[in-house]
């Protein structure tokens, strides 16, 4: 099932991100986190890519060179040593630093990622690049990645549509087990199974600091509904204070809503999805809450076209909880509730734009994004549906595979 990124992606990438960095005057980017290196070089070998604003992009590897050789899309070259790395630089990259950069008297602005680049290693490249004259400021750049990133090519969007269907087949062979006595843990890890043997690379990574995904949340009943620090409507028990959230060693019982909020991940895509079962049936105002949530949905994917707002998609959605007398309960409860309705996805969970208050630039074609209609009850459960799309010419498409409705068990 692997894939791997051809050379004419990643060097349309490189031209976009050197159009950004032309548009804010900076000299050139230097990419550090291994999430972005696999997205700028094919590579996820330790090390960092120099992408000058004009020219060819080079990736310095410290290890494994000999991986990062037959990986990458980009010129590989080794990197000896961080003290000397301006040096490496200057003389690899000499438009950047020499006279002809543009920059005149003012000092050469490399980017970098400071949205996900530690406070020491920050230090420490601004030092070294910075070099004897002291001419070479280190500057924020994270939105010119995630502005990158934000917009998926057709071979993402079909690594996604792999993960899709890697989740409607495992979600499928998996909720057969179901039945009372069940526990959340016993029922995620046949899940987990059954996805890892289809292909799942075993994690779903995320760009927040802090913020930690396993396969997803899975909770029944109450334990769905108990909230953690982790930016989601439900929270989940958790194994315990090491691991606060998703799944616990609770039995389902019958009547309690099952809450299975699970990705997975195919070289490197994510797809995100939701879908709520029960066994038997659940209380009136709880079905009352997942059929609006249903109809949240649908409202969202009439709204999702481009040229539209991603805070305008957000802000029909918590009218339409409200006219339900459902405000409260919408996307987690109380002090608890999370400001955004829907999230990008691609090789994080949490890419850009955010369904959300602040988020005004209108979507564009190309867009990938989770939307994730849920609401919480305390005490009782959560009940939602998640589907993710492709923002299109015309309006959305749904990525995910699986079928919709609550699924009921006997």
């Amino acid at each position: 099932m692997t894939e791997t990124v051809q050379q004419v992606e990643i060097e349309d990438r490189i031209s976009r991100l050197q159009q950004l960095m032309g548009a804010a005057g900076i000299h050139a980017f230097l990419v550090t986190q291994h999430v972005d290196l696999y997205y700028f070089t094919g590579s996820m070998q330790a090390g960092y890519a120099f992408i000058p604003r004009e020219g060819a992009a080079v990736f310095y590897v410290r290890r494994s060179l000999e991986r990062a050789i037959q990986e990458s899309a980009v010129q590989v070259q080794p990197l000896h040593s961080l003290r000397h790395f301006r040096a490496q630089l200057e003389q690899d990259h000499p438009a950047v630093f020499g006279s002809g950069n543009g920059s005149g008297a003012q000092a050469v602005k490399i980017a970098t990622e400071m949205d996900v680049l530690p406070a020491a290693t920050f230090a420490k490249l601004a030092e070294v690049l910075a070099g004897s004259s002291n001419d070479c400021l280190l500057v924020d750049g994270s939105a010119l990645v995630r502005r990158v990133r934000m917009v998926k090519s057709p071979w993402e969007i079909g690594r996604i549509e792999s993960a899709a269907q890697v989740v409607a087949e495992a979600l499928e062979a998996a909720v057969g087990i179901i039945k009372e006595g069940l526990t959340e843990l016993e029922l995620m890890a046949r899940i987990e199974y059954e996805i890892r043997i289809r292909g799942h690379i075993g994690l779903m990574r995320t760009r927040s600091y802090n913020m930690e995904i396993s396969t997803g949340m899975l909770g029944s009943g109450a334990a769905a509904a108990v909230p953690s620090a982790f930016d989601g409507p439900a929270g989940g028990l958790g194994l315990g204070p090491a691991f606060p959230q998703s799944t616990s060693r609770k039995s389902i019982m019958r009547g309690e809503p099952i809450l299975i909020d699970i990705g997975c991940c195919i070289d490197g895509y994510i797809i995100d999805q939701t879908r709520t079962a029960v066994i038997g049936s659940l209380p009136d105002d709880l079905a009352e809450a997942y059929a609006q949530a249903e109809l949240i949905i649908r409202q969202s994917e009439a709204l999702m076209r481009p040229g539209t707002s991603s805070e305008s998609i957000y802000a029909a959605a918590l009218k339409q909880a409200a006219d339900a007398g459902l405000a409260d309960h919408f996307m987690g409860y109380g002090s608890n509730q999370v400001k955004f309705l829907g999230h990008g996805i691609g090789l994080e969970v949490d890419e850009w734009p955010v369904l959300a208050k602040g988020f005004s630039d209108p979507l564009e074609a190309g867009i990938t994004l989770a939307v994730e209609p849920k609401f919480t009850f305390p005490g009782r459960g959560v009940v939602g549906i998640e589907n993710s799309y492709l923002i299109t010419d015309t309006g959305c498409r749904p990525l995910t595979r699986s079928p919709e409705g609550l699924i009921v068990i006997p």
